[in-house]
């Protein structure tokens, strides 16, 4: 699983027909604090997540495994919004 920070979006207007209705958000990798940084990410939103908000992704048959994306040629899924990242008892990040 990796904690990452959304930071666009992907249009596709042509695509598998098993994609048809999917949003895809770019998602770079985020530290503790929320801030991204680093290699970055295509996966669908499963979860309604938007520009600017940190989220948890699933990867590689994981990423298949979400009532959204069962059966999809999908790689990558955004599967959960972060609210808070606690670190030794001291919040890092709060949505």
């Amino acid at each position: 699983m990796l904690m990452g920070k959304i930071v666009g979006t992907v249009v596709s207007t042509h695509k598998d027909e098993k994609l048809v209705g999917l949003r895809f958000h770019i998602v770079k990798n985020a530290d503790f604090d929320g801030n991204a940084a680093g290699n970055f990410v295509v996966a669908v939103d499963a979860v309604g997540a938007g520009i600017g908000e940190v989220v948890l992704v699933a990867s590689g048959s994981a990423a298949r495994q979400t009532n959204i994306t069962k059966d999809k040629p999908v790689d990558a899924v955004i599967m959960a919004i972060v609210d808070v990242v606690e670190i030794d008892g001291k919040e890092r990040y709060v949505k």
